[in-house]
């Protein structure tokens, strides 16, 4: 008996084809694929990198059509973060032949996971300083 047989793998919350199950990011996808990527983008960095930024990046390489390397980038960082597998391909072959779906199921990953895409990179709540009655 393998004593790993009942280590339970995580998986993703959604198919790469079940794009159409949240047809607000659908149809912003299919219109405008570099925002939908800007905000995955965000979250996955952490906000080290803005929507809007990583956006023009993809924009920029979409011009070329090479807009898919790196959108398997950063499939590939969702992923490990996560301990996601990668079906039901390589995270090139996903994005090579099915960007769409592909941002759409990334999207709804990190919905599932509490992080909502459109509102961007949870931050910390930093409050200004106080000012000292001192000065009133």
């Amino acid at each position: 008996m393998n004593i790993f047989h009942n280590i339970v793998k995580p998986k993703w919350s959604y198919d790469l084809c079940d794009c159409g199950k949240d047809f607000c990011t659908c149809c912003v996808t299919c219109l405008l694929p570099c925002v939908t990527f800007g905000r995955i983008g965000e979250i996955v960095d952490e906000g080290r990198h803005s929507c809007c930024c990583l956006g023009c990046g993809y924009c920029l390489l979409s011009m070329f059509q090479f807009q898919w390397l790196l959108s398997c980038f950063y499939r590939e960082k969702l992923r490990a973060k996560y301990g996601l597998p990668d079906e039901p391909c390589c995270d090139c072959c996903v994005h090579f032949f099915c960007e769409t779906c592909a941002l759409c199921q990334e999207s709804a990953e990190l919905k599932s996971r509490g992080l909502d895409p459109v509102k961007g990179y949870p931050k910390s709540q930093v409050l200004p300083p106080r000012i000292s009655s001192m000065f009133r």
